[in-house]
C-alpha cells in the first residue's frame, strides 16, 4: 500500500540530493560542542474539569522540569550528533481525582470505591537520540516530540507524549520540506511505559511546499499497521491589504480509513456485537473531515471565521491508536475538537494582541464554535455541542524573566442529551491554568 508514496519520496530526495539549488546546511556546521544547545522548560500546570448531569469532576495539579538537549553536527561531508528529552514531574496536593492525562495514574487509572484514582507521587520519562545529516538533509533515531499533521504530540498537557523511532527531514530543494520516518512506541503524556499505547508500526511520509510569501501548501500521509490508513492536504493563502492589513485562506482535511480492530468509538452501519465493550467495529469504517477558514488581520486585532465538516461513517476518532492525541491540524479545536459522526461546525473567533496598546506580552483569544447534524449510534442523528472559550497569556517581554508566560483559559462546553458523556465529553466547565518558565543551560 505504501509502496508508490515511499518510492516517490525516495526518487525526490534522491534528485534534491545531486541537484541541490542553495547552501548546505552541512557545510555551515559549527562543530559538536560549538552548537549544543540546552534548556529546561519549569512548568506548573493545573487542570479542572467541572462536570454536570452526575458525572465526578476530575483536577490535576502538578510541577516539572522538561530537558531538552541537542548537540550540533560534527563537521565534514557526514555530520553527527545526539539529543535528549525527558521530564521530572512530582504532583501537588492528593490529586484524588486526577485525570485528563495530565498525571501518570498506578493501576491504568482504576477507581477505588470512593470514586479515587492512585497517582503516582513523581515520575521521570524520555530518552536520547542520535543524528546524522549529509547536505541539508538530517534523519533522527530515538525518542522524539512529533510535530507532523498526522502524527503530532501532545504538549498541551503537563509533559509531552513521545515517540520513538527514525525521522528524516530533507530540504535539498529551496522552499520543498520532505519528511519520512517509521515509528514503534508511543508513550502519552500520563503513561510511565514507553509504550503504553502499544504502537506496532507508524509510517509517516509529506512535503511541504512554499509557493511565494502569501501561497504554502502541504500533503502529509500516515499507516498505522493494523489500525489506520490517513491523508492531510493543507493550502494556506495570505492577501495582503492596504493599511498593515491581511486577509488569509486556509483549507484543509484528513481522510481516514479505519482497519478492522481500530478504536472507532462513534461508528454507525454494522458492527461486532461486542463493539460497546471494544469500541472496535470488526469491519472497515471510513471518515472525510475538512476546514475552510478566512481571518482578517488588522494591526492587533484579528478575527477568523470557520467552517468544518465530517462525512463517512464514523467520526475522526483521532488519539485512541497511537496516531498522536493531538493530530487535529483544523481550527474548530479546544476542548472539544468537533470531530464527532457527520457533524458540521461553524466558529466565530477574535483576538487582540495588547502590545499595540502599551502592553506587550499580553494576548486574548475568545470563541466561539457551534457544531450540529452529529449521528450518534442507535439514538439520533442530530445531535449538537457548543463551546464558549476564552484564553488569555501574558509573556515577559525583557529582564532576568523573560520568556516566562502565564496562560489561563476556559472552555464553557454543552452538548445535547444525546451526545453526553458517553458519547463524547459531555457538559463541561474547564479552566486550565500553566505557568512556564523556560531555562536556557547552554
Amino acid at each position: 500500500m505504501l509502496k508508490a508514496p515511499k518510492l516517490t519520496l525516495v526518487v525526490l530526495i534522491q534528485a534534491a540530493l545531486i541537484s541541490s539549488a542553495y547552501a548546505s546546511e552541512q557545510s555551515e556546521a559549527k562543530g559538536f560542542v560549538e552548537d549544543a544547545d540546552a534548556s529546561v522548560l519549569l512548568r506548573n500546570g493545573y487542570i479542572n474539569r467541572d462536570k454536570k448531569n452526575g458525572v465526578a469532576d476530575t483536577s490535576s495539579w502538578a510541577q516539572t522540569a522538561i530537558l531538552t538537549a541537542d548537540s550540533g553536527f560534527t563537521q565534514g561531508i557526514v555530520g553527527f550528533g545526539v539529543g535528549a528529552v525527558g521530564d521530572f514531574s512530582f504532583k501537588i496536593g492528593a490529586n484524588n481525582h486526577a485525570g485528563n492525562n495530565m498525571i501518570a495514574l498506578k493501576n491504568h487509572g482504576e477507581k477505588d470505591a470512593n470514586g479515587n484514582v492512585d497517582a503516582y507521587d513523581q515520575w521521570t520519562r524520555g530518552g536520547a537520540n542520535v543524528k546524522a545529516r549529509i547536505s541539508n538533509t538530517t534523519v533522527r533515531y530515538g525518542t522524539q516530540v512529533l510535530d507532523l499533521p498526522v502524527l503530532a504530540s501532545n504538549t498541551t498537557r503537563l509533559v509531552p507524549e513521545y515517540f520513538e523511532g527514525t525521522l528524516l527531514t530533507s530540504r535539498e530543494i529551496k522552499d520543498l520540506e520532505l519528511v519520512a520516518g517509521k515509528f514503534t512506541k508511543n508513550q502519552m503524556s500520563d503513561q510511565i511505559n514507553t509504550d503504553g499505547n502499544h504502537l506496532d508500526r507508524a509510517v509517516v511520509w509529506g512535503a511541504k511546499y512554499k509557493f511565494d510569501d502569501q501561497l504554502t501548501a502541504s500533503y502529509y500521509g500516515l499507516d498505522i499497521q493494523d489500525k489506520l490508513d490517513r491523508h492531510y492536504v493543507n493550502a494556506n493563502y495570505k492577501y495582503p491589504l492596504a493599511n498593515q492589513s491581511s486577509l488569509t485562506f486556509d483549507v484543509s482535511g484528513y481522510h481516514t480509513k479505519f482497519d478492522k480492530n481500530a478504536t472507532t468509538y462513534s461508528a454507525t452501519g454494522p458492527v461486532d456485537a461486542n463493539y460497546a465493550q471494544t469500541g472496535q467495529a470488526g469491519v472497515e469504517k471510513t471518515n472525510n473531515i475538512w476546514a475552510l477558514s478566512s481571518t482578517y488581520n488588522q494591526g492587533s486585532h484579528s478575527v477568523m471565521l470557520a467552517y468544518q465538516q465530517n462525512t463517512g461513517d464514523v467520526g475522526y476518532d483521532y488519539g485512541q491508536n497511537a496516531d498522536g492525541f493531538q493530530s487535529i491540524y483544523l481550527p474548530n479545536s479546544y476542548l472539544s475538537d468537533f470531530i464527532g459522526n457527520h457533524e458540521k461546525s461553524a466558529q466565530i473567533q477574535y483576538n487582540v494582541d495588547f502590545g499595540g496598546y502599551g502592553v506587550p506580552g499580553l494576548n486574548w483569544t475568545t470563541a466561539f464554535v457551534y457544531g450540529w447534524d452529529i449521528k450518534v449510534r442507535d439514538i439520533t442523528d442530530n445531535a449538537q455541542e457548543r463551546e464558549f472559550f476564552n484564553q488569555v497569556k501574558y509573556t515577559i517581554q525583557s529582564g532576568f524573566a523573560k520568556d516566562a508566560s502565564l496562560r489561563v483559559r476556559n472552555s464553557y462546553y454543552r452538548a445535547s442529551d444525546a451526545y453526553q458523556t458517553n458519547a463524547y465529553i459531555g457538559d463541561t466547565n474547564e479552566w486550565r491554568i500553566f505557568l512556564d518558565i523556560p531555562v536556557k543551560l547552554f
